[in-house]
């Protein structure tokens, strides 16, 4: 059986480490030296180059590296009308540099008055093109338009931050946010877009007993039930998308600066993750022990497709090949069709918030060739398939 479309042996996440001119000129808009449209131009810049980039070192998803966010899922949803970017969310998700995400607020009714990634999306395409033809490829190279998935509206703040004038229940407020997001993707694809992945913490966050118990106070119900919630929430979202788009979801426990926020293997909601969500492709995190081991794949559908997060983007050090290779082989024990359900990629992206985890641009290319060859010795040279 194929590979959906756009999914290949050697994928990733979607994140790389943001280039010093591009921090600069963040700093510089913030102290209002240069405008917004200026940023953009050096964003321009350097998202050129990391497209040429993923393509030279051997990647055929890429991606703009989410140079033009400062964090994975602030910097698309505040675009949202009715959402309001407040300070910083009070919970355990602070990191050990003091640092804490902003929360968001619903404030009003959701709303999607025009695109969000649209010109971001074409702006890409208009660069692969040009790489494409510079080097003489003839190969699919496609274009993945990473957004966070719509459990990032609700999880955090719960209904302590979804206005009671607005949304005196939750249901008018769920039926809202599944239509905005709704028109998002139906405005990728209109644009050309055939590849969208959801990040999403809140799944992964639910496998770790102290967050499940914070969530179950937060939320006033049951875990299990919210995760189920989350399922249905995902699957309205994505239903009404054209047959030939594919859905990926990322499963993450953190990623800041080479550090994590939550542990624990997917068991929790192995079941509903794999039965349950209508998703073609998951990548999951599996790079260390906090991940558990590989039996929830076991609950894997025959007709889906893991990219298996074994290797670090949070670690300097090239990982150990035959490692692994030994892993990957171990987790297809528990596939139905074994190897060919899996990809290989960095258990997160390099720069999940403009801070970047902890090693160089140089560190991580290497990272990268190194996933490329791996993944050309145990599925083949051609990583499409």
């Amino acid at each position: 059986m194929p590979l959906p479309a756009g999914v290949y042996r050697a994928d990733h996440v979607g994140s790389f480490l943001r280039p010093k001119p591009i921090l600069s000129a963040r700093e510089q808009l913030d102290s209002r030296h240069i405008t917004q449209e200026e940023l953009r131009k050096v964003e321009d810049e350097h998202i050129a180059t990391v497209v040429q980039q993923q393509i030279e070192n051997g990647m055929q998803s890429v991606t703009d590296g989410e140079f033009r966010r400062a964090w994975f899922h602030i910097d698309f949803l505040q675009h949202l009308a009715g959402v309001e970017r407040h300070g910083s969310v009070s919970s355990t998700n602070v990191t050990s540099h003091g640092v804490t995400p902003p929360k968001i607020i619903v404030a009003g009714k959701l709303g999607h008055p025009k695109p969000i990634q649209v010109d971001d999306f074409r702006f890409i395409e208009r660069q692969v093109s040009a790489s494409k033809a510079a080097a003489g490829i003839k190969h699919t190279i496609t274009t993945k338009v990473c957004i966070p998935s719509p459990t990032m509206v609700h999880f955090r703040g719960g209904r302590d931050a979804i206005s009671t004038e607005v949304y005196p229940t939750l249901e008018p407020f769920f039926e809202d946010l599944v239509r905005v997001y709704q028109q998002e993707i139906a405005d990728l694809y209109a644009a050309g877009c055939r590849f969208v992945q959801l990040d999403d913490t809140n799944l992964a966050y639910l496998c770790d007993e102290g967050m499940r118990s914070e969530a179950a106070k937060r939320h006033g119900e049951d875990p299990q039930k919210l995760t189920k919630q989350y399922a249905d929430l995902i699957n309205r979202t994505i239903s009404q998308r054209p047959k030939d788009m594919i859905i990926g979801i990322h499963l993450c426990r953190g990623n800041f600066r080479s550090q994590w926020f939550a542990e624990g293997g997917y068991e929790p909601v192995a079941e509903t993750l794999f039965k349950e969500l209508d998703v073609d492709v998951y990548f999951l995190e599996y790079d260390d022990a906090r991940s558990g081991d590989f039996s929830p794949l076991r609950f894997l559908p025959e007709n889906k497709i893991v990219v298996l997060g074994v290797m670090s983007s949070k670690k300097a050090a090239l990982d150990d090949k035959e490692d692994i290779i030994r892993r990957l082989k171990e987790a297809a024990q528990y596939c139905p069709r074994g190897l060919d359900q899996l990809c290989l990629s960095h258990q997160c992206g390099f720069s999940s918030t403009k801070e970047g985890n902890d090693l160089t641009e140089e560190e991580q290319w290497a990272k990268v060739r190194l996933e490329v060859e791996i993944a050309k010795e145990v599925w083949g040279a051609d990583l499409s398939v």
